[in-house]
């Protein structure tokens, strides 16, 4: 085990592993701090992660990639938005209706555009990073050093969240929203407005997290490929108390977790165990914390402007 635990690849692993549940840990932030819970960021994923696919291939670009599966993830994110935050509808139920239909339309539009042999091995990848002076230190550059870009805009996001949300008057504004709309309205603030940008935030950042999956750490989409991520981000943003380094930092526990299960898949231990071990940090984290913290007052209320 100790083996296991000075390997810079564990770490390494863990970085990229937390990335994924990170950045929609970090959208789900903004969209329950203006008042909504967006369950559907599993399904937002799982549409990013094959548009960028698509749109990669169909470009030559991965930069294009990306920025296709944001504006796909974006528009799903808006439609939420309008059927949870206009329309009322029950935003629990509607996530999980959007998440099924996105098992089902990806799969769907992959055998029809692709056939069954998947997509294309040629697709472009974006791009791996590697920091001059960082790179040359001993088991910090194996770790820091190396890793796609999407790592890297992910910490520049998670500060610049941190900062917007904490410190700047719009953040202010969406964490007012969350807490007591009718207050924020009667101050002059639109509700609907913001809740719309909270969940609009939310499609952003978990599209990136999908962009990742496929284009990022592979250069393919498969059936299903977010594999729950989207739920296990919602976790660590409950374990993170709804703050983006909290997020952070739950997503990192939660990568090292499935990137131990990795490294324990040659041992003795029973490989379903192994594999089931991220998962079982994610119930354990939601039994042991999620009772403590206190999410925003309004998490989750649907509201009708007075006016």
């Amino acid at each position: 085990m100790k083996e296991i635990l000075l390997n810079p690849q564990l770490w390494s692993a863990t970085l990229a592993m937390a990335t994924p549940l990170a950045l929609p840990a970090l959208g789900g932030t903004f969209s329950e701090r203006s008042g909504v819970v967006n369950i559907a960021m599993e399904g937002i994923m799982l549409i990013a992660a094959f548009f960028a696919v698509l749109f990669a291939h169909l470009t030559g670009s991965a930069w294009l990639g990306l920025l296709g599966a944001i504006v796909v993830g974006m528009i799903v994110a808006v439609i939420f938005a309008w059927a949870a935050v206009t329309l009322t509808a029950d935003q629990v139920i509607l996530g999980m209706a959007i998440n099924i239909f996105a098992s089902g339309f990806t799969a769907y539009l992959l055998n029809t555009i692709f056939g069954f042999s998947g997509t294309p091995t040629d697709t472009p990848m974006l791009p791996n990073i590697n920091i001059p002076v960082i790179k040359n230190i001993p088991f910090i550059g194996q770790i820091l050093s190396g890793n796609s870009v999407i790592v890297y805009l992910m910490i520049i996001l998670i500060f610049a969240s941190n900062y917007f949300l904490f410190h700047t008057n719009l953040g202010l504004r969406i964490r007012a929203v969350g807490e007591n709309p009718e207050a924020a309205e009667t101050a002059g603030i639109n509700v609907i407005k913001l809740r719309y940008l909270g969940v609009a935030l939310s499609g952003l950042f978990s599209a990136i997290g999908g962009a990742y999956l496929s284009i990022g750490l592979l250069n393919s989409f498969s059936t299903d490929m977010s594999s729950g991520r989207g739920y296990i981000a919602l976790a660590a943003m409950i374990f993170g108390k709804w703050t983006p380094f909290g997020s952070f930092g739950a997503a990192l526990l939660f990568g090292f977790a499935t990137a131990l299960s990795m490294q324990l898949q040659n041992s003795a231990m029973s490989k379903n165990i192994i594999m089931m071990l991220p998962y079982i940090l994610t119930v354990l984290a939601l039994v042991g914390v999620g009772g403590k913290s206190v999410s925003p007052a309004a998490d989750g209320v649907p509201y009708t402007p007075k006016k």
